[in-house]
């Protein structure tokens, strides 16, 4: 059957159309984006307004329209951190069912950390053993640890690339004393959640998914997206340690003519970079490999097991 996931995350609205059935690899047929950063168009409250609901009904229709030009079967319309953490959630989430008929899941921090954990685990196998797995939002940064299909532990922090951005690094470039202060807080958020992962042992495995992480493994050297899913592609601590300085003395202009960063997410790389290069020290990672599948890949995943048992 033809599946499509809507994920309505804190930077974009992601369509993304599989081909899929249960005991299958899910096959890519379609994908549409539209960038909305959600997670800067909170207002003083902490709501999301007007404005914003009603890009974000604009971008849903749009959605609908290419699920059915595409022959999509199966929805599954999914929302992460900026819609669950809007002041005035309930209404955005009634403002667009009535006015597209689309009911979003509003999925907690934990649920993203299992979810895409899962497709973690699918995607390297039983092989890679103990999998730890970082995956940083526009919203949030999700932390999963374990060694079956559902970790052994997870965590959300509200230490996702965009809200960083909007909140610490006013300046274009940021000040070296806003830098430090962002640096200090994501370091003692990061450090409060690795005593309940360290228990658990050693990882076999890290991991990490997410448009963030691909792009900083980009920058340091690693294949193109054009290359293929396929390739192997990691990200030293090393390395990121050495770029972080750079992409601190750089305006999201410049930050936007490095390799395989685009322009909605050049701004906001640099708080993403000191959000990776944080989580690697303090979890003691000295390289982590970058995973194709994340969360909608999760999502798709666990509606094909449900399907299987049915």
């Amino acid at each position: 059957m033809r599946l499509g996931v809507l994920d309505v995350g804190s930077n974009t609205v992601h369509l993304l159309v599989v081909d899929a059935h249960p005991g299958a690899r899910p096959l890519p047929a379609h994908s549409y984006k539209a960038e909305l950063r959600l997670a800067q168009l909170l207002d003083d409250g902490g709501a999301i307004g007007d404005e914003g609901i009603e890009k974000l009904v604009a971008v849903v229709r749009d959605a609908l329209q290419a699920a059915e030009d595409k022959g999509v079967e199966d929805l599954l319309p999914f929302a992460t951190s900026a819609v669950r953490e809007a002041g005035n959630a309930d209404e955005v989430l009634t403002r667009v069912e009535e006015e597209t008929g689309v009911r979003l899941q509003v999925l907690s921090g934990a649920e993203e950390a299992r979810l895409t954990f899962l497709a973690v685990r699918r995607w390297f196998g039983w092989s890679a053993g103990k999998l730890l797995v970082l995956d940083i939002g526009g919203g949030s940064l999700e932390i999963a640890y374990g060694i079956d299909e559902e970790p052994d532990a997870a965590a959300s922090l509200p230490l996702g690339a965009g809200r960083l951005t909007a909140g610490w690094l006013p300046g274009d470039p940021p000040g070296s004393e806003e830098v430090r202060t962002l640096r200090r807080h994501v370091r003692t958020e990061i450090a409060r959640t690795v005593g309940e992962f360290s228990r658990f042992g050693a990882p076999d495995h890290v991991v990490a998914t997410s448009k963030t992480f691909k792009q900083l493994a980009r920058i340091a050297g690693a294949a193109r997206t054009a290359d293929g899913l396929y390739v192997q592609r990691e990200l030293k601590r090393e390395s990121l340690e050495a770029w972080v300085p750079r992409l601190s003395a750089m305006t999201a202009r410049q930050r936007a003519e490095l390799p395989g960063v685009s322009d909605g997410r050049a701004g906001q790389i640099l708080a993403g970079a000191l959000v990776a290069e944080a989580t690697m020290d303090l979890f003691g990672v000295e390289s982590l490999e970058i995973c194709p599948w994340a969360l909608r890949e999760g999502v798709i995943l666990r509606r094909l097991d449900h399907m299987g048992t049915a």
